[in-house]
């Protein structure tokens, strides 16, 4: 069976949580390798899935199993597709959980938006851009390996 548009482009959205869930930063490199990355309220821009990767592996924390022991949930995914120029754009929320056996009691840590820009090339849909906006923030200190505030 074919994939719509607006499935294969919210696949993209759940691949995405799969693989940094997993750890798998070589894979949302891969993933995003088209695509610029740009955080509200920040200047810097990180393009290119060499630099994403780098970026995953210098800001998010990995344990003994390799992963950062979390789970990005994805909701209120909302996709709008243009077919006659191979564009689409998509809005959704996220909710990161994180559990650490003795240190964190299962939580959620940060919950926010992102805005994606999607271009089909040769039948396959390519993320463009992503844009992360972060509404509430928990206890990030088991998560990631910088200070969040601006």
């Amino acid at each position: 069976m074919h994939e719509t548009p607006t499935e294969a482009v919210t696949k993209l959205i759940y691949q995405y949580a799969e693989r940094i869930d997993a750890g798998d930063f070589d894979g949302v490199g891969e993933l995003l390798h088209h695509a610029t990355i740009t955080f509200e309220g920040y200047d810097n821009t990180v393009s290119g899935g060499d630099a994403i990767t780098r970026l995953y592996e210098h800001s998010t924390r990995r344990y003994d199993d390799g992963t950062p022991r979390s789970k990005h949930v994805m909701t209120n995914v909302i996709v709008d597709v243009d077919e006659e120029l191979d564009r689409a754009q998509s809005r959704s929320y996220f909710t990161v959980l994180q559990a650490i056996p003795g240190s964190l009691a299962l939580q959620p840590v940060i919950a926010g938006r992102y805005r994606h820009s999607y271009e089909r090339v040769d039948e396959t849909w390519l993320v463009t851009s992503m844009h992360v906006i972060v509404d509430l923030v928990g206890d990030l200190s088991h998560h990631i390996l910088f200070d969040l505030a601006p």
